[in-house]
């Protein structure tokens, strides 16, 4: 089993910074995939960005530029930099892990940007 416990939304003003943080715990060496996933309301769940366990990152073109994930082996915590945000980036933002068998979610963090 997998535990991911994300911190760091919080309120933001439009062209601000905020970083999330995923720390995960568990049977870390079953992981494939990391992700952020970002869900608005009324609206469904989409990724963000991802990183593989090899270091390779996948982007949302809505967040290219702007966001930036990152991983920290020695603290077993996924990073997202969220540069320039924007009213739109406003969402329930979600850690994923990708297992070959199950994908485990954590209990999500706001991210507010206010104009």
């Amino acid at each position: 089993q997998v535990q991911l416990v994300e911190s760091g939304g919080g309120l933001v003003q439009a062209g601000g910074s905020l970083r999330l943080s995923c720390a995960v715990s568990g049977t870390i060496f079953s992981i494939l995939n990391m992700g952020w996933y970002s869900q608005a309301p009324g609206k469904q769940r989409e990724l963000v960005a991802s990183i593989t366990s090899g270091g390779r990152t996948n982007y949302a073109d809505s967040v290219k530029g702007r966001f930036t994930i990152s991983g920290d082996n020695a603290k077993n915590t996924v990073y997202l930099q969220m540069n320039s945000l924007k009213p739109e980036d406003t969402a329930v933002y979600y850690c994923n892990a990708k297992t070959a068998v199950y994908p485990y979610w954590g209990q999500g963090t706001q991210v507010t940007v206010s104009s």
